[in-house]
This record gives C-alpha cells, sequence and structure tokens, in this order.
C-alpha cells in the first residue's frame, strides 16, 4: 500500500464513502420480504408482494405486440438494451442500432474502450433481434 493508502485506511472515516445496504437507493428491497406470507390487515405488504410477484412472472412470459407477433423475454430485453419500445419496426431498429454503434464504438469516439461491454451487448441484441420475424 502507498502511504496515501494507509492514511486512508487508519482514518476514522475509513469505509464511509462506500454504499452499504441501508442506504442504497432500494434499502436493500430487492425480493418479496418472508412476512408477506402473513396475514396483513391493510393488505399493504401483501399487495406490495404480489405486485413485485407479478412483475416477476410477466418478465418471463412472451409479450404481443400490435401487429400481432409475440416477442420473447429474451427479445425483450434486447430491445431494453436498445431502448426501443415493444412496437418498433425494422426502420427504427436499423436508425437506433446505427446510432448507438456511432455513441459506443472506439472509432466513432476518438479511441476510448471503455464502452466495449456496451457495445458488445447493443451488437448481440440487434443480431438477436434482426432474426426475428417482426422486424424482416
Amino acid at each position: 500500500m502507498t502511504s496515501e493508502e494507509i492514511l486512508r485506511a487508519q482514518s476514522p472515516l475509513g469505509g464511509w464513502d462506500r454504499e452499504t445496504r441501508a442506504f442504497r437507493a432500494t434499502a436493500g428491497i430487492d425480493s418479496v420480504p418472508r412476512w408477506a406470507d402473513f396475514s396483513d390487515p391493510l393488505d399493504a405488504i401483501s399487495g406490495r408482494a404480489r405486485q413485485f410477484r407479478n412483475s416477476a412472472q410477466a418478465a418471463h412470459q412472451p409479450q404481443q405486440r400490435a401487429d400481432g407477433q409475440t416477442l420473447t423475454p429474451d427479445e425483450r430485453r434486447a430491445l431494453d438494451v436498445l431502448g426501443l419500445s415493444i412496437d418498433a419496426d425494422r426502420k427504427a431498429l436499423r436508425n437506433r442500432y446505427a446510432q448507438m454503434l456511432r455513441r459506443y464504438h472506439p472509432d466513432h469516439n476518438g479511441g476510448n474502450r471503455s464502452h466495449e461491454a456496451r457495445l458488445r451487448s447493443v451488437v448481440d441484441a440487434y443480431q438477436l433481434l434482426r432474426k426475428v420475424a417482426a422486424f424482416r
């Protein structure tokens, strides 16, 4: 360790710069609490648990577009990566893909390779969606 790192570790404020579970934006609540199984006279707790369970189940179900085509959960996640709605057409898909390529590709942003993972997810999402019948 450098002298600065040692001094920082010995400081009484050491560790307070990290976000802890209690102070996260979600307050550590990212799943249905165990006490949701108990009777709730005001339905406040069980209502929240039901909402969480329903949204989790909906994420794993195929969803239908306005044109009648169904999209699998993987295809919906790919649309989320590209920031498109479920009813986007082929032109919107291609335009958004080109826009995101220009934003994240190192050749277009001065050689900055810090967005490689994001670029890879955008390319994978496009490769998946371009083969879907809804976008042909």
